[in-house]
């Protein structure tokens, strides 16, 4: 009977068989008059088959642990190189930040070594024109004029009437001539080349009024009346551009 149950597991372990090939068999190899020997069978191959099932379910389950366990180390690994990819990436952005800071902290103190080199310049420069004289306008060369019958200024003053003026217009004639040559005959600005009462310039021009032009003060004033009449029209218009403009 145990040969029988055993050819029985065989056949089921195999699975070659169906359930009913398998009973058809052990009926056949049992002696004749026996009768209990097929539901024994049947029995047996069921048994083995649940365990056989069993095994297989069982090893379903180990298998579906493994792909869970890999699916977790899986998923580990991704987040740890996760991790690692944003860590670098801080690292790298504060690489970044330290070195634009150093970039404007240079740029900064070049700009401050910039601005006191030229603070140090002006001051310098302020110093060097600080210790140089004051330049001032070449004093004009007065001689002496020779003693005539009466003063440049009356010669003056009596010779308005001819060109159309009052005697009101000598107001701005005495100052004008007193600032540009004191009335003297011989002035000479040395750097203009001016010369004479009116200062003409150059003095040569007064030549049209006279050949005397370098020593005779009504020669002068002939001619340096004749210029303020054609440029300004009268002393006081002369005198205005003088005060705003330093010359006529």
């Amino acid at each position: 009977m145990s040969g029988k149950r055993s050819r029985v597991a065989t056949v089921a372990a195999a699975g070659t068989l169906t359930l009913a090939a398998a009973i058809a068999a052990a009926a056949a190899t049992l002696p004749s008059g026996t009768v209990a020997a097929p539901a024994s069978a049947a029995a047996a191959y069921l048994t083995v088959v649940n365990g056989h099932q069993g095994a297989a379910r069982a090893t379903q389950a180990v298998a579906a642990i493994s792909a869970a366990q890999r699916l977790g180390q899986f998923s580990l690994g991704a987040r740890e190189h996760a991790h690692d990819v944003a860590m670098a990436k801080a690292a790298a952005a504060r690489a970044a930040a330290a070195r634009a800071a150093a970039k404007k902290a240079a740029a900064q103190a070049a700009a401050a070594k910039a601005a006191a080199a030229k603070a140090a310049a002006q001051q310098a420069a302020q110093q060097a024109a600080a210790a140089q004289p004051t330049a001032t306008t070449p004093p004009v060369a007065v001689q002496s004029a020779p003693v005539a019958s009466g003063s440049a200024q009356q010669i003056a003053e009596g010779m308005l009437s001819s060109y159309g003026w009052s005697s009101s217009q000598f107001s701005c004639l005495e100052p004008l001539w007193e600032q540009e040559s004191g009335w003297n005959v011989y002035a000479e600005n040395p750097s203009s080349g001016a010369y004479g009462i009116p200062q003409a310039m150059p003095g040569s021009e007064m030549a049209s009024a006279g050949a005397d032009w370098q020593t005779d003060a009504a020669t002068q004033i002939k001619w340096g009346l004749s210029y303020i009449q054609d440029r300004y029209g009268s002393p006081c218009g002369a005198w205005d551009h003088e005060e705003a403009d330093g010359w006529y």
